[in-house]
């Protein structure tokens, strides 16, 4: 028996993780109290008391690894999931009384099951929105939480997922990984058994093939047979018998799967195989079907090892924030914390090796991160004092000491991660359409074979039974539920790696087929690091006076040339009842006099006289004003990224360009001039720039949005796709298909090319798909091709998919 394996001191009892010094959380076992190091393990653990288990923690012979471990075997009942300690980390609260939680659905093997968990759950009393993944095995859940009439549990929810053949489990990118490994092993095995057993019915085969009339006694033939079978059994049994499982279940659920018809052509095969083996009448296809076993689950197991290869990107992410971090105390000492005990403001120690935890800035010290999961730049990128680092980033050189702006949620990386799983739940038009096909495909299918088995049974019974067979397996339509997902897929992967985050479903494809770009300019084409350039003032008011008035009603607001004003003040006076315009300007009032800074037509209202000319030619369309006077007007100067005219020079070949920018029509004439784009527009509200783009869109164009400022989410939103800068505002990059991990738009004109790549190869597979069924299926018919055959041909088909899709990746 091994050694009974109990917690040190100082460790949670319960998973043998370090308690931190101000729990509060313990719990009596086995006769002693027990310390705990947060509420999760304290609900679980009470769980575990409360059902009479208490003799997991005298047997365990090893702590678990991860928390999520920490649940025994023994324990199966799901109630435990019902524990709001327990969801805390994977349940999300969505209004008052809806929860969110994303989990892992494991014995998903195709389109048809993700299609099949959708419609179930979604039948649930209490689920209000269920969007699955196939690409990444990941179903997002919404119910309302409770037990009463209309309402749903999570343990209610994972058992109607197991009623029908398959498992789900909180996601975490560990127990993803896990997941896959495991599926990885299983379908090794099964096709290993298949492979074995084919070669060996295939030696007992080959003498009948031989052998002439008369060659080989009627003795011999009979224990040839009986041998296949014994080998045949296995491989049936074993490597086949997903197949069936899936075929029973999608009858049950009364859907046509794709699995009904392999199934029907195994069975089938067998079974009058074994009728022939024991009457010693007929023939029999032991070897045509361990070959076929054979073939078709090695082409799926190399569509699944190419699927998780493609989707192995996604959950890196997830595992590039390490669980503990060095806290250091205002006395200087280091405390070892959970990365989710940190705050906005915490001081944090980053030795060399070691990934950054939080988003913030460097306060000591020199060194070179790794930020290639961001950039995708493989050099180490210099930081030193005053600098800002992101999460995830990893410390190439010496010791820094940073302090925390951003934690948990609230970093960039969290933000791009909720990006992805948004991106999983969305289901491209084309991808649907696919599915409906391959649904309705796999009806027609069974009633052709059925009818060509009676047909052929009426002029040669003996060939009958193969012909149905080979018609059921030649045109199963795994290829043409294939060809779309896994090359979204690899597609989001290779567009992930130029440094572009798909965000929604339908972006590559649409991106593929934009003719016309909308750049905005500040902070787009323009780096967003706006400069005061100049204050051109009016009588009676000092410049120190003028940029405070403006410092006081910028301060309540986000936009470059806020920050700009505020940095070239070092006292900004209070003011009250502050008022935005977005795109338009502020109001407010300072010392009791009311003050407005913006634009000239939206101040004007308040000075109540028409601009000076000595203000009006000075502006880039910022002014200030009080209630009956013109106060002053500010220039600003904000350079054009380096990157920009190449880039745009680059995406000229795939379509028109514009310019739609707030800004004055001097500041976006120079940026059109040095990008050679004859269509910029200035002094555009956001209105304006959403009726310039409808405009275009009216006019026959797929139009392609960039933006980065608040001023730009509406003409995101209006655009067929939208693209956001990743330094941009998060509402900018929530309203976008599309964010540019890199701020930098040179990686626009390969993202094009990928997306119009990946659609080439979409209608590739879907074409080739199609063709082989219009071939095969007629070919079948006429007794043309072999079980043997149609088995190679159903899996060489979807593996020719998958391989195609691969290619986008080069």
């Amino acid at each position: 028996m091994p050694p009974v394996k109990q917690a040190e001191v100082g460790e949670c009892y319960h998973c043998g993780l370090p308690v931190p010094s101000d729990s509060r959380w313990q719990l009596v076992i086995d006769g002693a109290s027990r310390r705990l190091c947060c509420a999760g393990c304290e609900a679980v653990a009470s769980a575990i008391v409360a059902g009479g288990l208490v003799d997991y923690y005298r047997h365990r012979d090893s702590l678990p690894e991860s928390p999520r471990e920490a649940i025994p075997e023994s324990l199966a009942s799901l109630t435990l999931f019902d524990n709001p300690g327990f969801q805390q980390g994977f349940v999300r609260p969505i209004g008052d009384d809806e929860r969110e939680a994303d989990l892992i659905l494991e014995g998903v093997t195709c389109a048809a099951c993700v299609w099949l968990n959708e419609r179930h759950l979604a039948r649930l009393p209490g689920v209000t929105a269920v969007h699955a993944n196939f690409a990444t095995r990941r179903a997002r859940i919404r119910w309302r939480e409770g037990s009463g009439e209309g309402q749903a549990q999570l343990s209610g929810i994972l058992a109607a997922v197991a009623a029908i053949g398959y498992r789900a489990w909180p996601y975490d990118p560990q127990r993803s990984e896990e997941v896959a490994g495991r599926e990885r092993k299983t379908a090794l095995w099964r096709v290993l058994v298949a492979g074995l057993g084919m070669m060996q019915v295939m030696m007992y085969a080959y003498p009948a093939y031989i052998a002439g009339d008369g060659d080989l006694s009627p003795w011999a033939a009979s224990l040839m047979r009986w041998a296949s079978l014994l080998l045949t059994v296995p491989v049936v049994g074993y490597s086949a018998a997903p197949f069936f499982q899936r075929a029973w279940r999608d009858l049950r659920m009364r859907r046509m799967g794709m699995d009904i018809p392999v199934a029907l052509g195994i069975g089938s095969a067998f079974l009058a195989s074994l009728w022939a083996t024991i009457s010693g009448r007929g023939e029999v296809y032991f070897d045509s079907v361990t070959m076929f076993v054979f073939f078709l689950l090695g082409a799926r197991y190399l569509e699944m090892l190419a699927r998780q290869r493609a989707v192995r990107g996604a959950e890196v992410l997830g595992r590039l924030v390490p669980v503990f971090a060095r806290r250091v105390a205002a006395d200087g000492s280091e405390e070892r914390v959970a990365s989710n005990e940190l705050r906005a403001g915490d001081a944090i120690r980053v030795l060399p090796g070691e990934s950054v935890v939080v988003d913030g800035y460097i306060t000591q010290g020199r060194s070179e991160l790794d930020e290639s999961w961001l950039t995708g730049e493989s050099r180490p990128q210099r930081r030193e004092t005053g600098d800002s680092v992101l999460a995830g980033s990893i410390n190439r050189g010496s010791p820094l000491s940073v302090r925390a702006t951003g934690v948990g949620d609230a970093t960039r990386l969290a933000g791009i991660l909720r990006l992805v799983e948004r991106a999983a739940a969305h289901r491209p038009r084309v991808a649907e359409l696919a599915d409906r096909i391959a649904g309705w495909f796999v009806l027609i299918l069974l009633l052709m074979a059925v009818l060509t088995g009676a047909l052929w049974w009426q002029t040669q019974p003996d060939r009958a039974l193969w012909v149905f067979v080979s018609v059921l397996v030649v045109s199963c339509p795994c290829a043409l539920s294939l060809a779309t997902p896994i090359a979204l897929t690899v597609a989001s992967e290779a567009l992930a790696r130029a440094g572009l985050l798909v965000t929604r479903g339908h972006a590559i494809e649409t991106l593929a087929r934009v003719d016309h770009f909308v750049f905005d300019k500040t902070g787009t084409l323009s780096e967003g690091r706006v400069k005061l350039q100049a204050v051109h003032l009016a009588d009676g008011i000092s410049r120190d006076e003028a940029l405070q008035l403006a410092a006081a009603l910028e301060a309540q607001s986000g936009h470059h040339i806020a920050r700009a004003v505020l940095t070239a003040v070092s006292v900004v006076p209070l003011a009250e009842s502050v008022t935005a315009v977005t795109g338009q300007g502020l109001r407010g009032v300072v010392a009791g006099v009311e003050y407005a800074i913006g634009r000239q037509e939206f101040v004007a209202g308040l000075a109540g006289s028409p601009c000076p000319v000595s203000l009006a030619e000075a502006s880039s369309d910022v002014l200030l004003v009080s209630s009956g006077r013109w106060l002053a007007a500010f220039s600003f100067d904000d350079a054009l990224r380096t990157e920009a005219p190449m880039a745009l020079e680059r995406l000229r070949a795939f379509g028109g360009l514009s310019v739609f920018s707030g800004d004055s029509q001097a500041a976006v004439g120079r940026a059109a001039a040095q990008c050679r784009i004859e269509d910029a527009r200035a002094g555009m509200t956001p209105e304006g720039k959403q009726q310039a783009l409808a405009s275009l869109q009216t006019a026959g164009h797929v139009v392609a949005m960039v933006g980065d400022g608040v001023n730009d989410a509406p003409v995101l939103a209006q655009a067929h796709v939208s693209i956001a800068m990743g330094g941009g505002t998060d509402l900018a990059r929530q309203s976008a298909d599309i964010v540019l991990l890199r701020d930098d738009i040179s990686c626009l004109p390969e993202g094009v090319r990928i997306a119009r790549r990946s659609l080439a190869i979409i209608r590739q597979n879907l074409v080739w798909a199609a063709a082989y069924n219009l071939l095969a299926i007629p070919a079948a018919m006429m007794g043309w091709v072999s079980p043997l055959g149609a088995g190679v041909g159903m899996g060489a088909s979807s593996l020719l998919v998958v391989l195609n899709a691969l290619r986008i990746a080069r």
